[in-house]
């Protein structure tokens, strides 16, 4: 680490640089209790250096520590808003209400199936009108006709609902002696 960063520590080690120079010196010299009480301080100078670094270790520990807690702390924040938004939202969603709302939903989509479905029939009650059932009639009749088919005898004894009506009635007599003249001419050719 730089000095700048940190000051104490390199002061310190500065210092122990300069009483090694010392100890060296004052050995060189003979004096061995100088000697003696230089390396005692050269001791006690790096136990101070080792119990700075550790001291600074549990500083750096307990920083985190705390980074630790302060994350916690917003995550906890975090959750109570969470949970007052949920608890919000399920007073607002009341289970009861919504299955009301879904009862409600589906009777009404049921009565619209029924009102088309009378609607629709209305319609086609109204377009299916006995012109349109008499000229289905006539051009069955014509195809059959043209391909030849001897289906106007089988016709002519099953009872047809507005048609069949109409024959007891005596109205449309003269169409089936027509259709049936049509047939026996067929049947002679």
């Amino acid at each position: 680490m730089p000095c700048a960063r940190a000051s104490g520590r390199c002061k310190l080690q500065q210092e122990e640089k300069k009483l090694v120079a010392e100890i060296k010196k004052t050995a060189k010299t003979g004096n061995e209790a100088a000697t003696k009480i230089l390396a005692r301080q050269l001791i006690r100078l790096r136990q101070q250096i080792a119990n700075l670094q550790g001291s600074r270790a549990q500083v750096r520990g307990v920083a985190t520590h705390t980074q630790a807690m302060y994350a916690n702390t917003s995550v906890a924040t975090g959750m109570k808003g969470a949970s007052k938004a949920m608890a919000a939202m399920n007073k607002q969603m009341e289970p009861a209400k919504q299955a009301k709302v879904m009862q409600e939903f589906q009777r009404q989509t049921a009565q619209m199936d029924m009102t088309t479905e009378m609607i629709s029939g209305s319609i086609d009650d109204a377009l299916d009108n006995d012109e349109a059932e008499e000229e289905t009639e006539e051009l069955t009749n014509q195809v059959l006709d043209e391909i030849g088919i001897d289906i106007a005898s089988q016709l002519s004894s099953a009872p047809k609902g507005k048609i069949a009506g109409r024959r007891a009635q005596g109205v449309g007599s003269s169409d089936v002696d027509d259709l049936e003249q049509r047939l026996a001419a067929l049947r002679n050719a």
